[in-house]
């Protein structure tokens, strides 16, 4: 009885064994075939067109922040936001007693020494007169004279000088619009103190019949934009409708944070709808000069071994690196050593292995 024990313990340790060897991962080797038939999709090149969706804001053509030139008081201020304005037009004018008191002292001066500045030119001439006849005037007196007129005038001059740095000066105190606009900030009322060391504008005047749209456009697709291209834009206060803007200028840099270029198109606001700052829809049409590979996305393979495409030929499978480009819907663009006709796998995977053997 224990003998027969004995021969059923011997059998079932060798099923367990067995089944242990049975669980072992199999590793298929790059001559084993693979059971499952892999789908296939042939190269094709296409210059397929590209709508790009993109963040845009509208900014005014022209914005000027005007500021405070001298120590002074708002005087008059004879606009208010919303004011349209015409170029050169009187905005408000600023009062600084000081610097009136200082022209006028500047101006008395001029005036007085430009009276000593004539009568010294008068004794010149007189003794110059006199000096023609022999002995009658000394050497010496005449080129005192001549010394005095010349220091006189010079000092006149001078003189003349600061009274017309200071009614420049007095100048800046009448504030001008420097274009034809709205006002579209004001941050002083009449009699309020203001100073060139302050940041805040006194008044703000925006173009708003034409304004500019901006949006940035990726590393990837800068090259497909060009000047002259034409937009559509769309807001969220004007509901549907498609605003048209032709492409104006490019920066020709990508700024350091995300590597995208700025573009500016120009926009005719002829309905006054548009608004300086508002957020915009911007809708970018791309297209490349030349025919390209566009393939699924499943088709690429992003591993640690690279990014890649799966061909195969006569069974047998090659990775082939590529470079990824633009994205349109679920295809990509590739850019690798690929020619037209060639086969790859639609769906690739990395559990693939380089150059296996795959259903004939």
């Amino acid at each position: 009885m224990k003998k027969t024990y004995s021969i059923i313990l011997g059998l079932l340790l060798l099923v367990s064994c067995s089944d242990q060897k049975s669980t072992q991962q199999i590793v298929v080797s790059p001559e084993v075939d693979l059971p499952v038939k892999l789908e296939r999709i042939t190269l094709q090149k296409s210059r397929p067109v590209l709508e790009l969706q993109l963040p845009g804001e509208l900014i005014s053509d022209q914005r000027t922040e005007l500021l405070a030139k001298v120590n002074s008081y708002v005087s008059v201020l004879k606009v208010d936001i919303g004011d349209r304005v015409k170029r050169g037009q009187v905005l408000l004018v600023l009062h600084a007693p000081e610097i009136e008191a200082e022209l006028h002292s500047a101006k008395a001066k001029w005036k007085a020494q430009e009276s000593n500045a004539v009568l010294s030119k008068a004794i010149y001439n007189r003794i110059v007169r006199a000096s023609k006849t022999p002995g009658a005037i000394a050497t010496d007196l005449l080129e005192q004279a001549t010394a005095k007129m010349q220091s006189d005038k010079a000092s006149e001059q001078a003189l003349y000088a600061s009274y017309q740095q200071l009614s420049q000066i007095i100048e800046y105190l009448t504030i001008r619009s420097p274009f034809s606009g709205v006002v579209t900030e004001r941050n002083v009322d009449q009699g309020t103190y203001v100073s060139p060391m302050s940041k805040t504008p006194l008044l703000v005047v925006e173009d708003i019949d034409n304004l500019r749209l901006e949006t940035s456009v990726s590393q990837v697709n800068t090259s497909f934009v060009n000047r002259g291209d034409t937009l559509y834009f769309t807001t969220s206060s004007t509901g549907s409708k498609r605003y048209e803007a032709v492409v104006s200028r490019k920066a020709q840099r990508l700024d350091t944070k995300l590597r995208a270029e700025l573009i500016q198109a120009d926009v005719a606001n002829k309905d006054k709808k548009l608004k300086p700052n508002m957020v915009a829809d911007v809708f970018v049409s791309l297209q490349g000069k030349e025919a390209t590979f566009f393939v699924p996305k499943s088709a690429v393979v992003d591993s640690n071994l690279g990014v890649y495409v799966i061909s195969v030929d006569k069974g047998k499978v090659k990775h082939i690196s590529v470079r990824t480009g633009r994205v349109i819907k679920d295809k990509i663009e590739v850019f690798g050593d690929l020619v037209e006709g060639q086969q790859i796998l639609k769906a690739a995977n990395e559990e693939i292995e380089n150059q296996s053997i795959i259903d004939k």
